[in-house]
């Protein structure tokens, strides 16, 4: 019998297929493989093929926009939002409406084209945590600014346009809905209880153990009890934060080693998803308080989207997130002798 499950931070409804769940081997999906053919602008070498760089990592400084650098941050050479202008919040009868005021950023996470966020080394996956912390606290500055989205797009099924590995970051005038929902219903549940919500999931999933994948010493990935896509997952820190660009050094080493982890396992699982991740962190004027918690939710690209799901909200989700966090907290388990 099919399960309807409720998300108990957003509300949402999920349906779970319990007793025909797909295993990983059931989904049809294309691999997403690195061939490397023709011609890439953000390969070294090409460095005037993107707009001037916004930052750079280099082991000895040196010259802007030449190779010899580890990671680099761009602006989007299509960018969704413009960086000039003033916002101009207009009236227009009913509707409201104002000027496409945002910055829209790509990090290149690697010189080398055939590489994988999930086959960089952990020092690497560190740096790119760092570029995303000192580009979210140089955008905060800009008072237009109320929201940093950051998010990456793994293959094409996912909505990546190139396959040289990258992140993306967009800075917003407003609070999206799904961050205010997502937020608000937290702060609803502090003042009524006054805890945090995520603190309370942490404390049951590693007391349950059920949707537990891993943990370290600051962070735990686990199975969200209601996830709209199979093996979903999430990395959340063990200690409340509500920001992510509030973490310290040794909370960015332990990300990194957490989120090279979990993207093997899924590339070991499923064989090489496409996936998106997002960085779900506090708006900007709420960003120190103590009822978000901020964390990251990776979806591999597994299913599709369709009438049901756009009509109801509601999402079908083939496999039990206790299934999947098994087969995940499995992954690389070391094999008996």
């Amino acid at each position: 019998m099919p399960e309807l499950r409720k998300d108990p931070i957003t509300g949402r409804w999920v349906i779970i297929a319990t007793d025909r769940a797909k295993r990983p081997t059931d989904f049809v999906r294309e691999k997403v493989e690195i061939r490397g053919s023709g011609f890439c602008p953000f390969c070294p070498g090409n460095e005037s093929k993107t707009p001037p760089e916004i930052l750079a990592y280099r082991k000895d400084g040196g010259q802007r926009d030449v190779p010899g650098w580890s990671l680099r941050v761009v602006a989007n050479k299509f960018p969704a939002l413009g960086i000039e202008g003033t916002l101009n919040r207009q009236g227009e009868g009913l509707y409201d409406k104002m000027n496409g005021i945002g910055a829209h950023e790509v990090i290149i996470e690697t010189p080398d084209h055939q590489m994988t966020l999930a086959r960089l080394p952990a020092r690497a996956v560190e740096d790119v945590l760092w570029a995303f912390r000192d580009r979210v606290l140089d955008l905060k500055k800009d008072r237009r600014f109320k929201y940093i989205l950051i998010f990456k797009n793994h293959g094409e099924a996912a909505g990546a346009s190139l396959e040289h590995t990258h992140s993306q970051l967009i800075a917003l005038p407003v609070v999206p809905k799904r961050v205010r929902e997502e937020v608000d219903n937290a702060k609803e549940y502090y003042n009524f209880k006054e805890r945090c919500i995520f603190c309370d999931i942490i404390r049951q999933e590693l007391e349950d153990g059920v949707r537990l994948i891993a943990e370290n010493s600051d962070f735990i990935a686990l199975a969200p009890y209601a996830p709209r896509f199979p093996f979903e997952m999430w990395i959340v820190p063990k200690v409340h934060q509500s920001a992510f660009e509030e973490s310290q050094k040794h909370e960015f080493e332990q990300l990194a080693i957490m989120l090279k982890d979990m993207l093997s396992r899924l590339d070991k699982v499923l064989d090489l998803p496409a996936y998106n991740y997002i960085v779900h962190t506090s708006p900007i004027p709420e960003a120190t308080n103590d009822y978000y918690h901020w964390h990251l939710e990776i979806m591999p690209k597994l299913t599709k989207v369709a009438g049901f799901e756009w009509g109801t909200g509601f999402y079908i989700n083939p496999t039990p997130p206790e299934e999947s966090a098994k087969f995940l907290r499995e992954a690389l388990a070391p094999v008996p002798a």
